[in-house]
């Protein structure tokens, strides 16, 4: 009698263990795509300094929010860094191919990063932004 109570105190032990483990793992979102190449995948705060700024990555229907703490004057310079986004000085400004680690490259697929302020398409640059209270900034995987 005493080894079948201990028996199921133990299967239903082990059933519980299970049961959590399973409940547990539909919490975690198991990023799919272009995501998996992410640095992060969950809203964060990142760097030091007098000014924040929101700044949002947005890949069809997901998106990462930072709060961004600077010093610096303009976006570009604080998302640089920061190590949100990486690119190549052309003609215009700072040609942006990387967000957040996630590289577009409009020679091979046609995809490119578009830069909004306030879920607007920017007029300027992103090195020619300068931070503004209030204001969202944002980088959209277009293609």
């Amino acid at each position: 009698m005493k080894r079948m109570i201990t028996r199921g105190t133990a299967l239903l032990c082990l059933v519980l263990c299970i049961a959590t483990m399973i409940a547990c793992g539909k919490d975690k979102e198991v990023p799919t795509g272009l995501w998996e190449k992410a640095v992060y995948q969950q809203d964060l705060t990142l760097g030091d300094g007098e000014k924040s700024f929101v700044f949002a990555v947005v890949i069809d229907d997901k998106t990462v929010t930072f709060t961004v703490k600077t010093d610096k004057t303009t976006v570009g310079e604080a998302l640089l860094d920061a190590g949100l986004i990486a690119g190549e000085e052309g003609p215009y400004g700072l040609y942006v191919k990387s967000v957040n680690g996630i590289t577009a490259d409009y020679d091979v697929d046609g995809s490119y990063w578009c830069f909004c302020i306030n879920g607007q398409m920017a007029m300027t640059g992103v090195d020619a932004t300068p931070i503004a209270e209030g204001e969202t900034y944002g980088f959209v995987y277009m293609k």
